[in-house]
């Protein structure tokens, strides 16, 4: 979530912010590759309890020139009839489909002469000026500049560099589902819903995507599944009730005693950009104008 972060200040807020400037550009570039890419905006948080929709009353009152907007539960009954706080919605945050992007940023790649290759990088070496980095397969290759965006395998890389970065793993678990009741057009929904942290997007008529979970650790729990599903016993009946098309989980990684996400230059070419946790999409654009600055200092 950009323009509905709680900050109003410091780096996150200013990633944030920058991100959600870059986005439309981004978007434009990115259509000549994958047309099906696009900016699916509008974006409504649910307030928990009293206190939560004094914090979003502030907040709307703060930033009215982003597009922020409470609304009230009366007007959210026939979207969310369980809202009985009302609501924060913006109209500038929204979603975008993290499997089109990856494509259409492949093709870009593609574009630009970028090599692209899957074999895992297992050791950084020093090499002089330049870096040795040394692959699964065996080859290696030397390069003047390092951009590592490694996850949850950062540490590893870099330890033996004097740089220890922990990253722990939070596993997410998400779920596609079909409405056997309940609403079949999503004409008045925004592109997403969010409600105790959880994302209800809808994708077609009577679907949507739900989740996701905060598991710490790498192992996926039967429990805040059903947790989620319920929406810790909030939910809509018709959700309740619904049939899970697919069920998928992945891994975040969230630095340790550091906030995220990590944005440095260790040394001379070697550059760290990565430990995102939930706000690698979100992020992304203003991540790569970082980077592409630290390239151009000389």
């Amino acid at each position: 979530m950009g323009h509905v972060f709680r900050r109003s200040s410091g780096r996150g807020w200013r990633l944030r912010r920058r991100s959600m400037e870059l986005w439309p550009q981004w978007i434009r570039a990115l259509q000549t590759h994958q047309p099906e890419l696009k900016l699916h905006l509008g974006l409504l948080q649910i307030a928990e309890d009293e206190q939560a929709a004094e914090r979003m009353e502030w907040l709307a009152s703060q930033r009215v020139d982003l597009g922020l907007e409470i609304v009230s539960k009366e007007a959210l009954n026939k979207v969310w009839p369980t809202a009985s706080h009302g609501g924060l919605h913006s109209r500038q945050d929204g979603r975008i489909d993290p499997l089109l992007l990856q494509q259409a940023l492949r093709e870009a790649l593609k574009e630009q002469s970028v090599e692209q290759t899957t074999t895992a990088v297992v050791h950084l070496e020093r090499n002089n000026n330049q870096w040795s980095v040394h692959r699964a397969d065996g080859e290696t290759t030397i390069h003047d500049v390092v951009v590592l965006s490694t996850a949850l395998t950062t540490d590893a890389l870099l330890k033996p560099l004097g740089h220890a970065r922990a990253m722990k793993p939070v596993l997410g678990q998400a779920l596609s589902l079909q409405l056997t009741t309940g609403p079949t057009s999503w004409t008045n929904w925004p592109s997403v819903l969010v409600d105790q942290g959880f994302n209800l997007i809808p994708t077609s008529p009577g679907r949507l995507l739900l989740g996701a979970t905060v598991e710490p650790g790498d192992c996926a729990s039967a429990d805040p599944l059903i947790l989620m599903r319920s929406l810790n016993e909030r939910a809509p009946a018709w959700l309740r009730t619904a049939t899970v098309l697919s069920h998928w989980s992945g891994l975040r990684a969230r630095p340790v005693d550091r906030p995220a996400p990590l944005l440095e230059e260790l040394e001379p070419g070697l550059i760290l950009a990565s430990g995102h946790y939930r706000n690698g999409v979100l992020l992304a654009p203003a991540t790569a104008e970082w980077v592409a600055a630290a390239l151009e200092q000389p």
